[in-house]
């Protein structure tokens, strides 16, 4: 077992240095990338249907849209708000960010950032939709029918086709029109909701601290900022608590959220790289 692992780490680490120092490759890698994080805006869009399906769900106002398609929404804004950052990181000139194409992009950046804090706020009335439950009445069991739902994991339902009545530890969420899960997978579901509450908030944490960052490189003329330490120190920790989301994805939730968790590891690790070249540059023009 070791051996094997051994093998498979030299062999990533030889494919992941030899991408690096591809240029083309590289920018390849990069596209192929942004490119699966757009299928994955696809991807999350049909679950949501298939789920809203399920329910019975109707779109009553804007507040249900981001209740019920807050991984699609957030994941669109999200691609958005990732093209802008790879635009002027690493595309336009600094003379070109300075001017009105750099303010419209900062704009349509920070349209992209606000919708994705109400996202983040549909992740959290998610799990806090989760929170109320209890016990089926067996009184109750006479009004148990097909036409309610059952929980089978986050953002998952399919119509009850058992007998709620027989063996089995059930609980009717209260914050959902005729939905039974039963109590593992209700304890499941809640911990997976505040995973994505707490991802969504470090991500944003970490575009704060890159809009600090750009505009200190665009503001700066050379060096690097007293507080430079104390960043690279707080976004370390985000990414190790994002790390560890995506980890626990693989383990405890399904494919998708652990694969598009990698490759936006992957496309903010691209910016991140953008960020200390476009610096290193401008203070190499300072010097």
């Amino acid at each position: 077992m070791s051996t094997c692992c051994s093998r498979f780490d030299l062999s990533s680490f030889i494919i992941l240095s030899a991408i690096f120092q591809n240029r083309t490759l590289f920018q390849c890698v990069k596209y192929a990338v942004y490119l699966a994080l757009l299928n994955n805006v696809y991807l999350f869009l049909v679950e949501e249907i298939d789920s809203a399906t399920a329910l019975n769900t109707s779109v009553s106002s804007l507040v249900n849209v981001f209740q019920i398609f807050s991984a699609t929404i957030d994941t669109a804004a999200w691609l958005g708000l990732l093209l802008f950052f790879e635009l002027e990181t690493y595309v336009l000139s600094d003379q070109t960010l300075r001017s009105a194409t750099g303010r419209a992009i900062r704009v349509m950046r920070g349209i992209c950032l606000a919708t994705i804090c109400i996202a983040c706020w549909g992740y959290f009335a998610e799990f806090y939709g989760l929170l109320a439950s209890e016990p089926l009445d067996p009184m109750q069991c006479g009004m148990v029918d097909n036409n309610w739902s059952l929980l089978k994991d986050l953002d998952k339902f399919e119509p009850l086709m058992i007998n709620a009545c027989g063996e089995g530890n059930w609980v009717v969420l209260s914050n959902y029109d005729r939905v039974l899960a039963t109590s593992e997978l209700l304890q499941s579901a809640v911990w997976l909701a505040a995973t994505d509450f707490i991802n969504a908030t470090a991500w944003i944490l970490v575009v704060l601290v890159l809009e600090v960052e750009v505009r200190a490189v665009l503001a700066s003329e050379g060096g690097g900022t007293s507080a430079g330490g104390a960043i690279f120190l707080f976004k370390l920790l985000l990414y190790f608590i994002l790390f560890v989301a995506a980890i626990y994805w693989g383990f405890e939730g399904d494919f998708l959220d652990f694969w598009d968790a990698i490759l936006w590891l992957f496309a903010f690790f691209v910016i991140e790289r953008n960020v200390v070249s476009w610096r290193e540059k401008t203070d190499t023009i300072a010097d």
